[in-house]
């Protein structure tokens, strides 16, 4: 089974690595032309939504630091 990796950057996009698609809310496929490796926009400036096109430099910030969930509730 490949896998699909995520990464949270700091002051920056969601990196996702690895085998993925990426459909909006009707279920429609955004085409990716190939691409094993896309930025999705954290910030809300992009132009490029929901993918990342750098818009957050100087006005985004977040320090990435994994942590524990708390457990599901019942």
């Amino acid at each position: 089974m490949a896998t699909t990796k995520i990464t949270v950057n700091n002051n920056g996009s969601l990196k996702i690595e690895g085998d993925f698609e990426i459909c909006d809310r009707n279920g429609n496929t955004y085409d990716l032309a190939g691409r094993t490796v896309v930025g999705l926009c954290r910030c809300g400036h992009s132009k490029n939504k929901p993918f990342c096109d750098g818009a957050h430099n100087g006005c985004f910030e977040h320090e990435a630091a994994a942590f524990a969930l708390p457990p599901k509730k019942a």
